[in-house]
């Protein structure tokens, strides 16, 4: 039986990412067994990500680092960031997917954030700690995130970051079309 059983190590140990990771997986391999482990992993870059290329960076970073540690067939790393675009401030996730010498890159959806907050993130808040502060909650971040507070609960961090991995898995689900 143990070829029915998918190990996968997620590079932190938010409950909302390690949910995702395990939701996306269960819908993507419902006839397996799916085993789920957090552990810390380091990002490389500021705990609030300011740039989309240090977003992405971060997720790479902790996905190679899950990847020296511990021995599994899918490595997970999820990190949120923020960048002013063009059409205005948003948050975002990006996604690193590892499996044997493969790794994918996927982002979750862009959510507009008020100038107000991204004015706090520049001056070197985090932006959970600015939801709370707004919004008046507790760690907000490991609960529906800012996602949750700005739809009000119609999305959530854990939804968006399962939408993401699932997206981010084709290429292992399809490695015929991903040379």
């Amino acid at each position: 039986m143990q070829q029915n059983i998918i190990k996968v190590i997620i590079g932190s140990k938010n409950p909302v990412k390690i949910n995702a990771a395990a939701n996306a997986m269960a819908l993507l391999f419902p006839d397996y067994e799916i085993q789920t482990q957090g552990m810390d992993a380091p990002s490389g870059v500021p705990a609030q990500p300011m740039t989309d290329s240090d977003t992405r960076q971060g997720a790479i970073n902790r996905v190679h680092y899950c990847q020296q540690q511990v021995e599994a067939d899918y490595y997970f790393a999820m990190e949120g960031g923020v960048d002013c675009f063009e059409f205005g401030p948003a948050t975002f996730a990006y996604i690193a997917i590892a499996h044997q010498t493969r790794l994918s890159i996927g982002r979750g959806a862009l959510l507009p954030l008020p100038m107000q907050v991204y004015q706090a993130l520049e001056a070197g808040e985090e932006l959970g700690h600015v939801m709370d502060r707004l919004f008046n909650t507790v760690n907000i971040k490991q609960k529906g995130g800012a996602i949750g507070l700005l739809t009000h609960g119609r999305a959530t961090r854990e939804s968006n970051y399962t939408q993401a991995i699932i997206l981010a898995m084709a290429p292992f689900l399809n490695p015929e079309l991903y040379p």
